[in-house]
């Protein structure tokens, strides 16, 4: 973990800033950047047609590099304009009926949570949230007693929530999703990049991640993972085009045997190169290196707040590299205008994003901190004192 040459193909910290929103929308490499101009430029002179042809082997690396980072086969990969994309697109692919029932958990993200509202308010299906234990880990036996009782459709867990940082067990649910075969779908939009994510591991039908967060890549860009047992049993989004399917009849057509038919035809080919380079950066740091440095940097900064009396709201065994606090008395006005006269670059999730956590949790909203690897000791330390002497 040489940071600081990665600290130096981050152009974006050339003004001093100290950058911990990246369960937000990370700063991209130098390389994802001019890979993603360079290829425009192409366009710009030959047409899109034309770069595509002469890029395609390159292009097609992006699926090499992504099935490498998550444990997979390329053909299991196809490229998606954010994570809520690849999330409905797998969905879709789903034909829920009337009274099927779906599993998820009292901290799943607040898009997912809005859409099984509106399968529950358009389709009539019933939505079951399985119980968390009093360390705030998902109690599992609980999960199983629906399972078996109310047979569902499909289990669909966060791995990490953008309100805190638990990191949740998607692998113990995983093994009970397959002992039952039950579909299985997994959000892993804030832990993809952040730390070892491994679908063998995870035992998933369906994985989703987005780009512009802990993965450094270019917004508007993502990725699906969908397992052999789904793509064999012809699983397909509801609306294809001419990149899902091949037209063989008038009025009938032949799916592709790759989760590719899970995109469509049009993207921005500019997008997935710059996927593809975020991807390949990781890669060759290594996943597991960067698990363990941000697991070093968030203990530190987590401990150092609440040693300076802050309050802390990342509950349960296992924690990630997103932080989440603020002070004594709840407020966040003071933590915010501290951090931005110091130039400290952070996010703020209100109680509408979290509604059932922070309903339990008596708390209207928290600052978020979430350091990586391109952050060092000395910032976390900077940071600490810098909110330290806030609150004197």
């Amino acid at each position: 973990m040489n940071t600081d040459k990665i600290r130096q193909d981050i152009r974006g910290l050339s003004d001093g800033k100290i950058f911990l929103n990246n369960a937000g929308s990370s700063l991209m490499s130098v390389g994802v950047v001019d890979s993603m101009i360079d290829y425009l430029h192409q366009e710009e002179e030959f047409g899109g047609y034309e770069v595509a042809d002469r890029n395609a082997e390159l292009l097609e690396k992006f699926y090499r590099e992504t099935a490498k980072l998550i444990h997979c086969k390329p053909s299991n990969i196809a490229f998606m304009t954010s994570a809520t994309d690849a999330y409905v697109k797998a969905l879709s692919s789903i034909v829920f009926k009337e009274g099927d029932c779906i599993i998820t958990t009292a901290d799943d993200y607040i898009s997912n949570q809005i859409t099984f509202i509106s399968l529950q308010k358009k389709l009539n299906v019933k939505v079951m949230r399985m119980k968390n234990l009093s360390d705030n880990e998902l109690d599992l036996e609980d999960l199983e007693d629906l399972i078996n009782k109310h047979h569902p459709k499909l289990v669909a867990v966060t791995h990490i929530p953008t309100n805190s940082g638990l990191i949740q067990n998607v692998e113990g649910v995983g093994k009970i999703c397959s002992q039952y075969e039950v579909l299985y779908l997994v959000d892993a939009c804030q832990s993809v990049g952040q730390m070892v994510v491994d679908v063998e591991k995870i035992n998933c039908d369906f994985l989703t991640a987005t780009g512009r967060k802990f993965m450094r890549g270019p917004r508007g860009t993502g990725f699906l993972y969908v397992s052999d047992r789904i793509l064999n049993q012809n699983y397909a989004p509801l609306l294809l085009d001419m990149r899902g399917a091949k037209w063989t009849e008038y009025n009938d057509y032949e799916l592709f045997t790759t989760a590719k038919r899970f995109e469509h035809w049009e993207v921005s080919y500019a997008s997935i190169l710059g996927l593809m380079e975020a991807t390949k950066y990781a890669n060759n740091i290594g996943i597991q290196n960067i698990e363990n440095y941000n697991k070093n940097l968030s203990q530190t900064l987590r401990t150092n707040l609440q040693n300076s009396g802050f309050q802390t709201w990342d509950l349960g065994n296992n924690l990630s590299s997103i932080v989440t606090f603020c002070s004594p008395d709840g407020d966040l006005e003071n933590i915010q205008k501290v951090l931005k006269e110091n130039n400290i670059f952070f996010s703020v999730t209100y109680k509408n994003s979290a509604l059932i956590d922070f309903t339990n949790k008596n708390i209207n909203g928290i600052v978020r901190l979430s350091p990586h690897y391109f952050n060092t000791p000395d910032e976390i330390e900077k940071v600490s004192e810098i909110l330290k002497n806030s609150l004197k």
